[in-house]
């Protein structure tokens, strides 16, 4: 019993003072995105997402707006949100990441989704040789 016990007590450790949560970013609305739903992360953006996959691991929403489309995924837990950055990866690219959610746009919107939701900004590397500059 001591191993089920000890398995399924690891969220009291946090509460406890174990390991700290992800730091909020400076984000005005950062306390509503980390971490929030696909309708709320595109209603900061100025969006009304369409969703796309609504499943038990992640959901993701398409936002259309005149300047490009853009990705919101979100997922009930980190580890899904890892998962999904770890097979990514294999396209490389980059996507702004917070709180158990995932924004992917061109590179020159993240930086402006960024001063809305927050976030850190990503490269992640493709399989490959690495292009020329």
């Amino acid at each position: 019993m001591l191993p089920l016990a000890t398995a399924c007590g690891g969220g009291q450790d946090r509460e406890a003072g174990g390991a700290k949560p992800p730091p909020v970013s400076a984000a005005p609305a950062a306390g509503v995105v980390a971490p929030a739903k696909v309708e709320v992360i595109a209603g900061l953006t100025g969006c009304r997402a369409q969703i796309r996959v609504d499943a038990d691991q992640l959901r993701q929403g398409l936002c259309h707006t005149p300047k490009a489309d853009y990705l919101i995924t979100t997922f009930p837990e980190e580890r899904f949100q890892r998962t999904w950055l770890d097979e990514a990866a294999v396209y490389g690219g980059k996507y702004l990441v917070g709180a158990r959610w995932v924004v992917s746009a061109t590179p020159e919107m993240l930086e402006s989704l960024r001063s809305k939701l927050g976030g850190t900004i990503e490269q992640l590397r493709g399989v490959g040789p690495t292009p020329a500059p």
